[in-house]
């Protein structure tokens, strides 16, 4: 699988559903991050358009009690990755997608300002699919193709930029298949 983004750093490829939870980086050219999440609306449940309503501000709280807690917020990541491989884009890789939140990576605060944020739509503990992981590394290939400075050592887990605070991708990521398919 081959994925390419175009001019308006947009993917060529996947479904766009843009979110307006993003801003303008003070410098496009310092985009050196990737980092990796999870997400799962509700909790532990696939499927549905959970997670494009709350990235698009339109999560209905009375939907789940769960919704009720978390509809008001103002998150989105530049891409979420569903079970089945499908792609989706709520933010342009070169605007500030709203994902890291308080976070710290390699001793500079504010990951959000240099980072690429992607969801896998999982857990901490259930295993990511196959299809998930070949996604993942095709989007990989292509976003350090367009911004070369997301080099192998900077791409990482919500939780190492947020530690004792977020715990995502979790234990069920397998970092070692990820990191080993990119250099296939």
């Amino acid at each position: 699988m081959v994925l390419t983004i175009n001019s308006e750093h947009w993917l060529a490829q996947g479904r766009h559903v843009p979110s307006p939870y993003y801003d303008v980086r003070e410098d496009e050219q310092d985009i050196s991050l990737l980092v990796i999440h999870n997400i799962s609306l509700p909790p532990g449940q696939f499927g549905g358009p959970y997670i494009e309503q709350l990235f698009t501000g339109t999560l209905d709280p009375a939907e789940h009690p769960y919704f009720a807690e978390i509809h008001q917020l103002r998150v989105s990541a530049h891409c979420l990755i569903r079970r089945d491989g499908e792609v989706v884009q709520f933010v342009p890789f070169h605007a500030r997608a709203w994902h890291a939140g308080r976070s710290e990576f390699d001793g500079r605060e504010k990951c959000n300002d240099f980072s690429i944020g992607i969801e896998l739509e999982g857990t901490d503990t259930l295993p990511y699919t196959s299809a998930q992981y070949d996604t993942l590394t095709a989007l990989t290939r292509a976003l350090q193709t367009a911004y070369p400075k997301i080099s192998r050592t900077r791409i990482t887990g919500h939780e190492f930029i947020a530690p004792g605070r977020k715990t995502d991708p979790g234990l069920a990521f397998d970092w070692r298949r990820y990191k080993t398919a990119l250099n296939d």
